[in-house]
């Protein structure tokens, strides 16, 4: 499954689940001061995520929102995609089935 090699390339794979999203109310902003991080598997891990955007929709807001920060990254924009990821982790069962039907239906 896509999720769960997408938790263990991101190093994710044994996180506490959450059941929440975001954080309510989370304001991110790009003239944060806190420390910058490297970007190579911050950029990866959201390429990953707008991919796996194609079976999991909820989690659509939540991935462009983290991605308006790729060209200037803290440890505050890492923190939310890693809340992220352990939300996937936690809905990892969930997702969209596209099954094979007759030509007559949809």
């Amino acid at each position: 499954m896509y999720a769960l090699k997408l938790l263990e390339q991101s190093g994710m794979n044994e996180c506490k689940p959450c059941v929440t999203l975001m954080e309510e109310r989370l304001k991110l902003t790009k003239a944060s001061t806190v420390a910058r991080i490297d970007a190579t598997l911050y950029q990866s891990t959201i390429g990953d995520l707008r991919y796996l955007v194609h079976m999991r929709s909820d989690i659509a807001f939540a991935i462009g929102y983290v991605s308006c920060f790729m060209e200037d990254l803290r440890e505050d924009h890492w923190a939310t995609v890693k809340r992220l990821l352990r939300y996937v982790k936690g809905t990892v069962d969930q997702g969209i089935v596209f099954p094979k039907t007759s030509r007559s239906g949809l």
